[in-house]
């Protein structure tokens, strides 16, 4: 998938190893660094349900993004870069025509 962000100060975070070893230390880089590449790797968001971090759908306040896990209770946000966002029949997100997204952060959201 293409991967975006939403400023420049998170692309350079999550581009650099040494910048995500900084911030969150070399467990967390490590694994947000994997997470990244699963998601680049994958050719829709499909793929990411068979992988590791249990990626899944936000509610809420948050509706409309998703998230994968990193070391509770951190996640790794980011939302379809589609618009609007494919849809199946029953109006929920079709994973299988996501292949853009963008990364709105990295945090805890609970």
């Amino acid at each position: 998938m293409e991967i975006g962000f939403t400023n420049a100060r998170l692309a350079k975070l999550c581009n650099s190893d040494k910048k995500l070893r900084g911030e969150y230390g070399p467990r967390m880089a490590a694994i947000i660094k994997q997470r990244l590449i699963d998601l680049r790797d994958a050719k829709t968001l499909e793929v990411m349900r068979s992988l590791p971090g249990r990626c899944h759908e936000l509610t809420g306040n948050l509706k409309g993004r998703l998230a994968v896990d990193l070391i509770h209770p951190k996640r790794l946000a980011f939302e379809p870069d589609h618009d609007p966002p494919p849809r199946k029949e029953d109006g929920g997100l079709d994973w299988k025509k996501v292949t853009r997204i963008t990364v709105v952060g990295i945090g805890d959201y609970h």
